[in-house]
């Protein structure tokens, strides 16, 4: 176990900080100015952060940190901040380590005693999901699927069962196959799809998939998020499966008590109930 404060100078400091998903106006005020202070920024796409910084006139030295040299450049981003400097890692849009790089460095900081501190900002799922009339009290992040037609299919299999609001991401030249395939395999579900958020050009589209997939794809330009319904019919199970999905999980180190906690969650019973079901 660690516990590390992240502003407690006894610890190196690396800052993930958030930027616009469009409009500008949403780059804070604290995120200007920690990356003023900085020696070293870290971005995703180095030309992108440096268009970004440029028009809030900061020039800083540039290094890039992207999916194909992760591994690398968080090792040297670790010396880096080893050797005193101040470094903050910037992805293109949204939070660094979501559906972007910044995960692994993330880690390696903590292996190496280096406080992580993050500067918040625009998320894009999360302005999907408020906005989306669609239950906002539990929800399943997924990101971006496969691109891979049968992957894809097995993904959206594991999750369909999922009582949660499930969120994904999607790029428009695979729009029209993704709510086609959501459709298939999720049924006709409650959506709500939403591109260019924060842009002029914003717009959220509400429906059912069947209304919703068969728009035309031409329509469909920007980054977009998809906001479904999750499951509302009844899960079936039998006893043997209660008694072997609490095994599963106190096999695991889990506490029994926990354990029944999780699966009267999943299987959506009375805990008293499992309690009968494993005597």
């Amino acid at each position: 176990m660690k516990r590390i404060k992240s502003f407690n100078n006894s610890y190196p400091l690396l800052y993930l900080i958030a930027t616009p998903i469009g409009n500008l106006g949403e780059f804070s005020s604290r995120a200007i100015e920690v990356i003023n202070e900085m020696d070293i920024i870290a971005a995703e796409d180095t030309r992108n952060t440096s268009d970004l910084l440029h028009k809030f006139q900061i020039k800083k030295p540039l290094i890039s940190l992207r999916e194909h040299n992760e591994i690398e450049a968080s090792n040297n981003l670790i010396k880096e901040i080893k050797n005193g400097k101040k470094v903050a890692y910037m992805s293109d849009a949204g939070y660094p380590g979501i559906s972007d790089p910044g995960y692994l460095l993330t880690k390696l900081c903590i292996e190496n005693d280096i406080a992580v501190s993050t500067i918040s900002g625009s998320s894009a799922f999360i302005n999907a999901l408020v906005s989306s009339s669609i239950d906002t009290s539990h929800f399943y992040f997924h990101g971006f699927l496969s691109p891979k037609v049968n992957e894809a299919k097995e993904e959206l299999e594991s999750l369909k069962d999922k009582r949660e609001t499930l969120i994904f991401y999607e790029s428009p030249h695979r729009i029209s196959q993704t709510l086609k395939l959501l459709l298939e395999v999720l049924g006709n579900r409650n959506i709500s799809l939403q591109r260019e958020l924060t842009k002029i050009n914003e717009e959220k589209i509400y429906g059912n998939l069947q209304e919703v997939a068969y728009i035309d794809e031409n329509s469909l330009k920007g980054e977009m998020v998809i906001v479904v319904e999750g499951n509302k019919n009844e899960i079936s199970y039998s006893e043997n499966e209660i008694k072997e999905k609490v095994k599963y999980f106190t096999d695991r180190n889990m506490s029994k008590k926990d354990a029944i906690d999780t699966v009267s969650e999943i299987y959506q019973i009375r805990k008293n109930q499992i309690k009968d079901i494993i005597k």
